[in-house]
């Protein structure tokens, strides 16, 4: 993979500087976050997300396969991403970066291990029979903080498919249209929803939502899954500039009321979508 380019000296100095003085040179406030947008696809389970100028698209799909023999009662959820060159330049075709492979062992974190799906519901037949589902995630520009982005793809796409209502009779599975019988939701237990600081040595406040030089330029990034519940759900802390309890309840509280927000908003867009559609759910 071709070596990203280090920011000019002198344009370190002058973020910093103005790091210094409280300012950020896109203009926002130190917890401030971009714009989010929500487009959705025609097909359910298909959403693009917009941090500003960061753009991620998600796709969810469900199959039927075997459940694995160790958890014969639970479905499968299976989260895959992929950085083309079209995010950067400095990614490639086939291989997998750093950065790639970190976001999906967060993803992993984020929506699998934290129990966001509720696997159990997919089961269709005990031991034989379960709802296989695969969120796709395709980075399509990078302009800082892919992580949120990507997350908040994630769960709503995972939000917005519906699967086919399937009949069991006997040993034989059948799978209706949904012509015939309305699709149904997949059952979730929680949203967590990703939130990112990058920290400074000479800032006294975190700053939200990094641009993609601010990343670079960060001694410290912190990145935190919360639910409106107030739950946190996973802490991952990328820097050796050691952090205080204080500044971390700080960064927490902080998450806290960006994820209500953010909740909000994903609930009114996922409603709004809904209203449009000619497509009786239950």
């Amino acid at each position: 993979m071709p070596r990203e380019l280090e920011p000019a000296i002198s344009q370190k100095e002058f973020v910093l500087a103005a790091l210094k003085q409280g300012l950020r040179t896109d203009g926002r406030a130190f917890l401030e976050s971009r714009k989010i947008e929500l487009v959705f696809g025609e097909e359910l389970g298909m959403v693009e997300c917009k941090f500003g100028k960061t753009r991620v698209f998600a796709d969810v799909s469900a199959t039927i396969a075997r459940p694995r023999q160790d958890r014969p009662y639970e479905g499968l959820l299976t989260i895959s991403s992929e950085i083309s060159p079209m995010a950067s330049s400095v990614y490639e075709v086939g291989r997998s970066s750093d950065e790639e492979v970190a976001i999906t062992r967060m993803l992993e974190k984020v929506i699998k291990r934290s129990g966001a799906v509720d696997l159990e519901s997919l089961c269709i037949l005990a031991g034989q029979r379960v709802w296989h589902v695969r969120l796709t995630l395709h980075f399509l520009s990078d302009e800082g903080n892919m992580l949120d982005c990507a997350c908040l793809a994630g769960i709503t796409a995972l939000r917005h498919f519906r699967r086919p209502e399937v009949e069991v009779i006997g040993e034989e599975v059948i799978i209706h249209s949904p012509e015939e019988r309305a699709p149904m939701v997949l059952s979730m237990h929680h949203t967590p929803i990703c939130i990112t600081f990058a920290l400074f040595e000479d800032s006294a406040s975190p700053v939200l939502d990094p641009s993609h030089l601010e990343t670079q330029l960060a001694t410290t990034t912190v990145h935190l899954a919360l639910n409106a519940q107030k739950e946190l759900c996973v802490m991952h802390k990328a820097g050796g500039m050691p952090m205080s309890v204080e500044e971390i309840m700080r960064c927490v509280r902080i998450g806290v009321e960006r994820v209500k927000e953010v909740s909000r908003m994903v609930n009114d867009a996922l409603d709004e979508d809904w209203k449009g559609r000619a497509v009786e759910v239950r």
